[in-house]
C-alpha cells in the first residue's frame, strides 16, 4: 500500500466526520474536481484503508444502554484454544469488541446489552462457556466520557 498524501488524509478526516458527504462536497473541501476525488475514494476502498460506511446509533434509543467490559482469563493457552475462542466470540451479537491482550488476563471484551439480566445471560451462558475460560472480571460503565471511532490521520 502506498503512503497517504495530504489530500488522502483530509478526505479520510472528512469522511470520518460525515460518511454521507457527497463527492461534490468532498471535492470542494479538498480542492480537487469530482473525478480525481472519486478515483481516490475507489483506491482507498480497494486498498483497504476505507473498510466501510456506517450509521452510528444511540445505544439508549435501541434498548442497549448498558456497556460492560469483561476480562476473561483462560485456564490453558494454545493456538487451538485461541482459535476456538475466536470462532465462538464471532457469533455473540452483544460483543462489540474482543481483544486478545497481554497481562494478567487473556481477553478484553466490550459488550452492549439491555440491562443486568442480559448481562447475567451474556456472562453465564456465553462468555464463561468459552473453551478453557477459568475466570472473569467485569466492569459496568457508569458514565461514558468519550467513545469514538475517529482516527487522527491528519
Amino acid at each position: 500500500m502506498r503512503d497517504l498524501d495530504r489530500i488522502d488524509r483530509r478526505m479520510l478526516e472528512l469522511l470520518q466526520k460525515n460518511a454521507r458527504i457527497s463527492v461534490t462536497e468532498l471535492s470542494a473541501a479538498v480542492g480537487l474536481s469530482a473525478t480525481p476525488v472519486s478515483e481516490r475514494l475507489k483506491r482507498l476502498e480497494r486498498d483497504g484503508v476505507i473498510t466501510g460506511y456506517h450509521a452510528h446509533l444511540n445505544p439508549e434509543a435501541v434498548g442497549l444502554g448498558l456497556l460492560v467490559f469483561v476480562e476473561i482469563k483462560l485456564s490453558s493457552k494454545s493456538a487451538e484454544v485461541f482459535e476456538q475462542v475466536r470462532r465462538e466470540i464471532l457469533f455473540v451479537s452483544e460483543v462489540l469488541e474482543c481483544h486478545l491482550v497481554s497481562g494478567d488476563f487473556d481477553y478484553l471484551v466490550k459488550a452492549r446489552i439491555a440491562g443486568m439480566a442480559a448481562y447475567r445471560r451474556l456472562l453465564g451462558n456465553i462468555l464463561l462457556k468459552l473453551p478453557a475460560a477459568a475466570e472473569s472480571r467485569s466492569y459496568v460503565v457508569m458514565e461514558e466520557l468519550k467513545e469514538t471511532t475517529f482516527l487522527a490521520v491528519g
